[in-house]
C-alpha cells in the first residue's frame, strides 16, 4: 500500500520524484526516501514521517541526477523508522530498491542469507528480497535482469519493485505481481509510479504493467518481458485525466473538495448512460451478459470497507427491483472460506482503486470456478477492471483523500443503473416505476448541490459534538448501510469510536450505551420504514440520548423529537442513500478538522489496500 515513483531521462530526477511522492502520499505516509545515481555514485536519503520532512532534510544537498527512485511507505514489516524506510540498499551497496507489497516467505529467505553471512539493517521483507537478488547476481554470474527474474520465481507474495544499479546508470528494472505499476512514456524519458497521478503532468501516454511482467527501462527504450524471458508488446493507453483533478483547487483539504465534487461526479457517472426522457439506460457491459445476469440464481457482491457498504445498499436495490438473490461478502473472508460458487453465478466486484488485494484474489478464484465477473471500479486500466468479464467505470475521477466520499456515491449510482437495467430487461419492474426511478436518479446531482448548501450548519454541529467519546449511527432498510458508512467515516477521520446498527437492533444491546452524553445519528429520511424509525428515536429520547436526525424536508414529526436535524431533499428510497450519506461525510470531516487532525491522511490508514 506504499507509493512508488521513479524517473529516467534528461530532466533532473529529484524534483520529479519529490513531486510524485507528494501526490502519492495518500498511499502511505509514515516514512519516505529517494535513491539517486550520478557521477559520485548511488545516494540514498530516507526519513521517518511525511514527505515534507524528507524534503526539509535534503535542503541544500547536491541532488543532481537524471535517474532515481522514490518511495512513501505504509508500514507492513517493521515499525515506521528511518532504517525501515525505503529505498533499501544491498549488502555491497551496488543496488537500491523500492517495494510495494509483502513477501510472504521472507523469513526462510532471510535465514538462508544469514547462513551465508549476510547482515540486515532493517526489519523489512524488502531488504531480504534485495539481498536475495544480489546473492543470485553474485553467485550466478548473471545480469541484473536475469537475477531479478530468478529471484521472483522463488518468492511468494505480492510486489512491485523498482531497482537502480550503480553499475548500469542508464537503466531501471521494475517488476510487478499483485500491486499496480504504471509507466509513463515521454520523449527520451520514462516515469514510473503506483498510479497515474505523478505522471499526468508530463505525459498522457502510459503502459499498465501486468502481473508477472518485468520492465527494463532506459531513457529511450521500454522493454517488457514475462518471467519466462519472452518479450511482450507494451500496450500504450491514453490517460483520460487532467492535472486539476489531482490538485486541491482552493479547498483546505482533498476530502472537502471531493465531497463538493459529488454533484459533478454523479452527473459524470450518469452521463451517456441514463436518458430519463427517452427512458433508456445504456451499459454495454451489462447488455453483453444480460441473459446470464437475468437468469443467475444469485449475485454476490464482493468488496472491502466503504465499497462493501455500497454493496449492502445494492443488495436491497437488486432484490427489490430484479428479484434475484443477492449476497454481500467481505472479500477478505470470501477468498479464504472456500465458498460455494456455481457456474453462472454473477460476482460484482466493487473497488475504488481496482487494485484491492483481497477483492482481486476473490474474483480470480470465482472466475476459475465459472462465475461471471462484473467490475465496478473507478480507476481505468486497474487490475480488477482487466480481469473482469465486463462492468462499468464510476468516472468519479481521482480520489486523493484516504476516506472515500465521491467514490461511494458514484458506486451507488452505477449499481443502481445496473439494477434498473437488469430489472427492465427482465420485466420485474413495471414501466411506470422504471421511468419514475430514472427521473429520480437523474435528479440526484441537483439535489446534492442543494444539500451541500447546509455546510455551515453541519460545521456548527461538528463543533457542538466534537468532544463526544462515542457515536451511534442508526438506520433501517436502505439507510442501514448509510449508518454503517457514517460510523466508518467518523472513525476514520476523527478517531471517535462509532458504531452503525440497524435501528431495530438497538434494543438488542446497544441501547445499554445510551445516556445524556451519547450522540445518536438517525438516518431517518422518509421511506417505508419511517414510522418505525420514529419509534426508535423516541426510545433514545426517553433515555436522554442526543438525537441528530438526517430527515427529509417537511418532516415536522422528526424535527420535534430531535436535538438537531439535517434536512435532505425528498427522493425515492432507492436513490435516497446518495443524499443521506453526504451529511455524515461533512460531519466526519468537520469534527476531524475541529480536532486538528490531518483529515486527508488519517493515522494508520492508506488509500489503496494492495496487501492482505
Amino acid at each position: 500500500m506504499c507509493g512508488i515513483v521513479a524517473y529516467i531521462g534528461p530532466r533532473e530526477a529529484y524534483p520529479v520524484i519529490l513531486k510524485g511522492l507528494k501526490r502519492l502520499e495518500y498511499r502511505g505516509y509514515d516514512s519516505s526516501g529517494v535513491a539517486l545515481l550520478n557521477g559520485s555514485g548511488l545516494q540514498v536519503h530516507k526519513k521517518k514521517g511525511k514527505v515534507a520532512e524528507l524534503e526539509e532534510t535534503l535542503q541544500g544537498k547536491d541532488l543532481h541526477s537524471h535517474i532515481g527512485i522514490g518511495h512513501t511507505r505504509w508500514a507492513t514489516h517493521g515499525e515506521p523508522s528511518d532504517r525501515n524506510a525505503h529505498p533499501h540498499t544491498s549488502a555491497s551497496g551496488r543496488l537500491a530498491m523500492i517495494h510495494n507489497g509483502i513477501i510472504e516467505n521472507y523469513a526462510q529467505l532471510k535465514q538462508d542469507l544469514i547462513n551465508k553471512g549476510y547482515t540486515f539493517h532493517s526489519d523489512t521483507d524488502t531488504e531480504v528480497l534485495l539481498n536475495f537478488i544480489e546473492d543470485i547476481l553474485k553467485n550466478n554470474n548473471s545480469s541484473l535482469e536475469e537475477a531479478v527474474r530468478i529471484a521472483l520465481k522463488r518468492v511468494v507474495g505480492a510486489y512491485v519493485i523498482v531497482l537502480i544499479d550503480n553499475e548500469t546508470p542508464d537503466t531501471l528494472i521494475a517488476a510487478r505481481k499483485g500491486s499496480p505499476l504504471v509507466i509513463g512514456i515521454g520523449k527520451n524519458e520514462h516515469f514510473l509510479a503506483s498510479d497515474a497521478s505523478p505522471i499526468i503532468e508530463y505525459t498522457k501516454e502510459v503502459v499498465y504493467v501486468n502481473d508477472y511482467e518485468m520492465a527494463i527501462i532506459k531513457p529511450d527504450e521500454l522493454i517488457l518481458k514475462n518471467l519466462g524471458n519472452e518479450r511482450q508488446t507494451p500496450f500504450i493507453t491514453k490517460l483520460d485525466m487532467e492535472l486539476a483533478a489531482i490538485e486541491k483547487g482552493g479547498y483546505d483539504h482533498f476530502m472537502l473538495k471531493e465531497i463538493f465534487e459529488q454533484p459533478q461526479t454523479i452527473y459524470d457517472c450518469l452521463r451517456g448512460r441514463l436518458d430519463a426522457t427517452a427512458g433508456t439506460i445504456t451499459m454495454s457491459g451489462v447488455e453483453k451478459y444480460a441473459e446470464q445476469i437475468m437468469n443467475a440464481n444469485r449475485i454476490v457482491m464482493v468488496a472491502c470497507g466503504t465499497s462493501w457498504h455500497a454493496g449492502l445498499v445494492a443488495e436491497y436495490i437488486f432484490e427489490e427491483l430484479c428479484r434475484i438473490n443477492v449476497e454481500v461478502e467481505y472479500a477478505s473472508e470470501f477468498r479464504y472460506r472456500n465458498p460455494v460458487i456455481n457456474k453462472g453465478d454473477v460476482i460484482i466486484a466493487i473497488s475504488q482503486s481496482g487494485e484491492t488485494a483481497d477483492t482481486l484474489v476473490a474474483i480470480e478464484n470465482a472466475k476459475a470456478k465459472g462465475a461471471i465477473i462484473l467490475g465496478v471500479v473507478n480507476v481505468v486500466g486497474s487490475s480488477i477492471a482487466r480481469i473482469s468479464d465486463a462492468g462499468a467505470y464510476t468516472h468519479a475521477g481521482p480520489e486523493i483523500g484516504v476516506a472515500s466520499t465521491k467514490a461511494f456515491t458514484a458506486q451507488l449510482a452505477v449499481l443502481t443503473m445496473i439494477a434498473l437495467k437488469v430489472a427492465h430487461m427482465k420485466g420485474s419492474i413495471d414501466q411506470q416505476r422504471y421511468i419514475h426511478l430514472l427521473k429520480e436518479l437523474d435528479a440526484i446531482p441537483e439535489k446534492v448541490t442543494r444539500l451541500l448548501e447546509q455546510e455551515e450548519q453541519i460545521k456548527k454541529l461538528a463543533e457542538k459534538y466534537k468532544d463526544a467519546q462515542d457515536f451511534l449511527f442508526l438506520g433501517r432498510g436502505y439507510n442501514f448501510p448509510v449508518a454503517l458508512e457514517g460510523a466508518l467515516k467518523l472513525k476514520e477521520i476523527s478517531y471517535i469510536h462509532a458504531e452503525g446498527y440497524p435501528a431495530a437492533e438497538m434494543k438488542h444491546g446497544p441501547i445499554a450505551l445510551v445516556d445524556e452524553n451519547l450522540p445518536v445519528v438517525f438516518i431517518a429520511t422518509k421511506d417505508s420504514y419511517h414510522e418505525k424509525v420514529i419509534s426508535n428515536m423516541q426510545e433514545i429520547k426517553a433515555r436522554k440520548g442526543k438525537v441528530i436526525a438526517i430527515i427529509t424536508e417537511g418532516d415536522e414529526h422528526s424535527t420535534a423529537l430531535a436535538n438537531d436535524v439535517i434536512v435532505v431533499p425528498e427522493a425515492d428510497e432507492i436513490v435516497a442513500p446518495m443524499l443521506s450519506t453526504i451529511p455524515t461525510q461533512l460531519l466526519a470531516y468537520y469534527i476531524g478538522v475541529a480536532k486538528d487532525f490531518d483529515v486527508d491522511k488519517p493515522r494508520n490508514l492508506a488509500k489503496s489496500v494492495t496487501v492482505e
